[in-house]
Parts: C-alpha cells; sequence; structure tokens
C-alpha cells in the first residue's frame, strides 16, 4: 500500500542522511564544537540558538523547543508528511523503495503528493512541447532574448501550447486525474461545465519549491495581449506569498556570495541568471511579505532589492523596508538607471556593470529617506511630510532601529530630534512587557519524573523492570506518565529498539516535548551497566519519596480540617490511611 515503507528501508534512509546536509540545504550553519549552529527556521531570532548534532543525527532548537531528527525537519520545513519525506530522502541518499500503487492506493494519497505529482507531469509536457516542431517560435523569443540552452534547461522552461485542451487531452491519455488538475489551477471549467487549459500559448515557468518540486506555474504571454503574465492560483501545496522563485537554485549561491539580489519577475531572474548573477530570487507577483523575508534569512542577513524607478516602485520600497527591519536583514537598494528593468540591463550592459550597480548600492534607510522623504520638502514646513515620517517610524519594533532612523531622518531634513521621538512615542501603541508573565501556563514538570523517563527512552532493555515495580504511579505528572505507560507498551510489545528523538518529535508542542529533545541534545548520560542501574534506583526511590511527602503533607491538612469540623468518622478514616501509607513506606524502605 502507498504510504507503507517497510521499517528496514526507513532505518536505511535515515542511516544514509546527514542532518548536517540536509538542515544546511535550508538554514546556514556555522560549527560550534562538535555541534553546528544557526539562525532558526520555525521562530524569529537574532542570536542563533538552532542547533545540529550530528553525532545524534538530530536539531533542537533552545529558544523555541522544536527539535527532531531528519524526517521530522522535512516534514516541518517542506511541509511533507512522513511518507513524503521518508521517500524524498530516500531518492537524495540512493536508496530504492518498491511501491505498487493500485488506482485505489493512488486516490487514497495525499492531497499534496497527488497535487505536486499533476504539476510534474505537466511540467514535462510544457517541455516536450518546446522542442517540439510546434515550439520552434517560442525557442525563437527565447533565444532572440539571449537565453542559453543551459539556461532553458536548468529552469525547464516549457510552452503551453496555443488551444484549448491540449494539456487536458494529454492528462486523460496519461489517465491523470482531472480534477487533481483543476485543483492544482492547471485546468478551468468553462460555462458548459466541461474543464479547458488555464495556460495557452505561453512560455511556461515552473515555480519550484525548496526540494525542487514543481508547485506552481507562471505563463507569460510572447505576443500582444493580456494580461502579459499568467500565474497558477494557490492551492494546497503553493502560497505565492510563502515561495520565492528559484530560492531552490540559488541558495547555495546566496551562501558563497553572501547576499541576495532582489527582483520582481521571471524574466528579470533568468536574464540575470542567463548572464552568471546565480544569487538571484524573484517575487512571485506579489508584494514582498514577512513569511517571504523569512525565507531569505535562512541563508543570509543581507539583501539588494532592484526596484521600479516609478511611484509603484516607491510604495513597493516603503512596504519593503518595514519588513527588511523587522526581519533584522540589512537591505540595499537599487534603481537602475534609464529607467531600465534588470532583463533589459543586463543585456544591454552585460553582468560586470551590473554588478558594479549593485556593489554601490546604498542602504535602503538611506535611499528612502534621500528619495521618498526626502523628496517631499522641509518638515518643520510641512506637517504632512512629517505625519508621513512618524507613520513610517512608529512602525519599526526595535529600538535601537527606531532611534538610528529618526537620527538619520531629523539630520536629513532639518527635523528636531526630540520633536520627532514625541511624535512617534504618541502614535505608538502601549507595549505591555510579557516577560514576567511568560510561562505562567507552561506545566510544571517534575525534573526527577523527567529524568527516569529520559534514561528509559534512551535504554529501552530498562524498562520493563522498571516499569514492573509501579513507579509510574507514583508520577505526579499525567502527560509524562502517559508517554512512560507508551513506552512500557511498545517494549512489553517486543520493540527492543526505537528512534528516540523521533518518538519524542512526535509529541504535542509543549514543555515534556522540549525537556526531552533538550536532554536528548546532551547525549547519553551514562554506558556503563552497574552506573547506570544504580541511577535508575536512586531516581525511582526519590520519585517515590516525594510522592509519599506530598501524601503525608495532604493527609495532614485533611486531618486538620477534619478535626476544626469535629467530625470523628473522617479523622479516623484518615488516621488509617496514614497508617497504611507508613506501612507502605517502610516496606519499600523509603
Amino acid at each position: 500500500m502507498k504510504g507503507y515503507i517497510p521499517d528496514n528501508k526507513v532505518e536505511e534512509v535515515k542511516n544514509r542522511a546527514s542532518i548536517v546536509d540536509l538542515v544546511s540545504e535550508y538554514v546556514t550553519l556555522k560549527k560550534a564544537g562538535r555541534n553546528f549552529v544557526g539562525l532558526c527556521p520555525f521562530h524569529k531570532e537574532k542570536t542563533p540558538s538552532f542547533t545540529v548534532t550530528p553525532d545524534r543525527q538530530m536539531f533542537y532548537c533552545f529558544g523555541c523547543g522544536e527539535g527532531g531528527g531528519v524526517f521530522t525537519f522535512l516534514m516541518k520545513i517542506a511541509q511533507m508528511t512522513y511518507p513524503e519525506a521518508v521517500r524524498h530522502l530516500a531518492k537524495k541518499t540512493g536508496v530504492v523503495i518498491h511501491e505498487r500503487i493500485s488506482q485505489k492506493e493512488r486516490q487514497e494519497d495525499s492531497r499534496r503528493e497527488q497535487l505536486i505529482r499533476i504539476n510534474e507531469t505537466a511540467a514535462g509536457h510544457y517541455v516536450r512541447n518546446l522542442v517540439s516542431p510546434s515550439g520552434k517560435e517560442a525557442l525563437a523569443y527565447l533565444r532572440k532574448r539571449g537565453v542559453r540552452e543551459e539556461t532553458i534547461k536548468a529552469f525547464r522552461l516549457g510552452l503551453a501550447a496555443n488551444g484549448w485542451h491540449h494539456l487536458r487531452d494529454f492528462l486523460e491519455k496519461e489517465k491523470a486525474s482531472l480534477e487533481n488538475a483543476e485543483q492544482a489551477g492547471l485546468l478551468v471549467p468553462g460555462k458548459d461545465g466541461h474543464l479547458y487549459d488555464r495556460f495557452r500559448d505561453r512560455l511556461m515557468f515552473p515555480v519550484e519549491d525548496l526540494s525542487g518540486r514543481v508547485i506552481a506555474f507562471g505563463g507569460r504571454i510572447m505576443g500582444a495581449g493580456e494580461p502579459k503574465y499568467l500565474n497558477s492560483p494557490e492551492s494546497d501545496v503553493y502560497v505565492k506569498g510563502r515561495n520565492l522563485y528559484a530560492l531552490n537554485r540559488a541558495k547555495d549561491a546566496i551562501r558563497r556570495q553572501g547576499y541576495a539580489i532582489l527582483v520582481e519577475g521571471y524574466f528579470d531572474l533568468i536574464s540575470l541568471w542567463n548572464a552568471g548573477i546565480t544569487h538571484v530570487v524573484a517575487t512571485l507577483g506579489t508584494a514582498l511579505t514577512k513569511d517571504q523575508i523569512e525565507l531569505i534569512c535562512r541563508y543570509t542577513t543581507h539583501v539588494v532589492v532592484l526596484f521600479d524607478p516609478d511611484e509603484a516602485g516607491r510604495k513597493a520600497l516603503t512596504r519593503s523596508l518595514e519588513l527588511f527591519l523587522a526581519g533584522n536583514l540589512s537591505a540595499r537598494a537599487l534603481v537602475l538607471p534609464e529607467g531600465l528593468d534588470p532583463d533589459d540591463y543586463v543585456r544591454a550592459h552585460g553582468s560586470d556593470r551590473l554588478l558594479e550597480l549593485i556593489n554601490g548600492a546604498p542602504s535602503l534607510v538611506d535611499y528612502y529617506i534621500d528619495h521618498v522623504l526626502g523628496d517631499q520638502g522641509g518638515f518643520e514646513k510641512d506637517r504632512d511630510s512629517l505625519r508621513k515620517a512618524v507613520a513610517f517610524i512608529k512602525h519599526i519594533e526595535d529600538v535601537l532601529d527606531r532611534n538610528l532612523f529618526i537620527k538619520r531622518v531629523s539630520e536629513k531634513l532639518g527635523i528636531d530630534q526630540e520633536l520627532l521621538k514625541k511624535e512617534i512615542s504618541r502614535a505608538r501603541p502601549a507595549i505591555t512587557d510579557g516577560s514576567a508573565i511568560r510561562g505562567v501556563h507552561r506545566a510544571e514538570i517534575e525534573k526527577l519524573e523527567m529524568d527516569l523517563v529520559h534514561l528509559l527512552l534512551i535504554h529501552p532493555e530498562k524498562i520493563v523492570p522498571v516499569t514492573h515495580a509501579s513507579i509510574l504511579d507514583h508520577f505526579t505528572n499525567g502527560d509524562l506518565k502517559n508517554f512512560g505507560e507508551s513506552l512500557l507498551k511498545s517494549a512489553a510489545a517486543g520493540l527492543q529498539h526505537w528512534d528516540a528523538v523521533e518518538r519524542v518529535s512526535r509529541l504535542g508542542p509543549g514543555p515534556i516535548r522540549e525537556g526531552l529533545m533538550k536532554k536528548l541534545m546532551e547525549g547519553r548520560p551514562f554506558e556503563e551497566e552497574k552506573i547506570l542501574d544504580r541511577l535508575i534506583v536512586d531516581v525511582t526511590r526519590q520519585i517515590r519519596r516525594r510522592w509519599y511527602k506530598e501524601k503525608h503533607k495532604a493527609l495532614k491538612m485533611d486531618i486538620g480540617k477534619a478535626q476544626e469540623a469535629d467530625d470523628a468518622d473522617l479523622c479516623s478514616r484518615l488516621l488509617v490511611e496514614k497508617e497504611r501509607l507508613l506501612r507502605e513506606e517502610k516496606m519499600l524502605g523509603i
């Protein structure tokens, strides 16, 4: 059945995969002793707290508590299911997984896999169209624009033929699901209820995710007509504001160069890549988003943005600056001369000249002050301009960035710095420091119980004798007790070995998963059998001692209340219970 992968194959994939190599595809890591550290891709941070431990094939973020192994990382970072993650890593590591998929099983496959599969099928169809006789004009168009054969192949450029149902007929011939093709946005229903091709007579640009899988398309018309670009709608596998065109291809070059170039269009990017500038990504027909900023931050903290010189470009610059400041990215702005876009400029002047302009580009803050705020006139006389500056600066959350921005604006435009600060303070909402109450709702985890569960997790052979002593009955934390019981059931069923990291990563978010992940990062505390046995005996004794101590404390309070209420019967029962507990303690040697 699709979705079932033999345990020995899963283990083989896991043994062959390198957690450092995998994470490095998405996060810039630096060596720190035996570990590697970087900025966490799962939450915003300025100081690296995300740690990868190759010895234990696991990752853990000390900031947000996310952690796990190779499969967990891929599931979270690329939104894959568990079987998808295993299959993806199997392909990368050369592990062959033989699967026979019946029609029924194909229908039961995950929606995401189905949409990616139909997109990949369509991409292959478009590529074949481009190199067929019907693609002669499209190829001539690309060559006229100077696009090299290697670039065409690298980006899987293709052609949607000029007709209403070329793709639909192809998919029907391949016995592919037309419903999935409609869900992916490849086909659209007409007024007569029949499906027809969304993309017709267009040059096709496949949009790939960070794993190189096709999740959407952009189609460019080659002659007159509107719209110039037609993009796939959003789907279960594609949200345009959460992806960047060609990031999967550019990420290594971005790391090497130390910065990313951000452009608007597909052809802008293709032309730069074609000219040898490969550390470039593009937005996907939308204004820059916070999610896209976070994607860039995985690979660099420096970016050069190429803007259009018109009013729309200025507005985009303003929106982008707010996001870059909030994302702790150092950004520079470049508006190309002669009103040219990157595609036209690099073809007219070459890559060397463009890189010279990029290297000399001013900071985005300076460009904004000089060309957006500065063009408005003196702020002391123009209250509207003052309000414009205040409206922007009030959104800068970082205090240092905000004060530096205030200083630069006041110097450039002759505005009194204190006046500007007062106006901004008045405009900013009151911010409550939540640090004092942070963690109030986190469950209190008993350290001794956590220690014992950790020991049993990494030494499964000790579970049955320990749990047969009923130590779990003396746990005060219900969630830890439940997890311990799940370990006991697995061990009792004959499971002698398991992946502790993957097992913990399947727990729900919270202090138990965070605590166990931290302990797993620390490694195996004791390997020697005698020391381990003594440690387990000592911890179980302390857990029982603490449990009985709490019971006696509660009984003492209950007895006092019963005496105050003059309830002799209740007092008698409570005293009997106290004697029973004392006998148990004596028998257990506590």
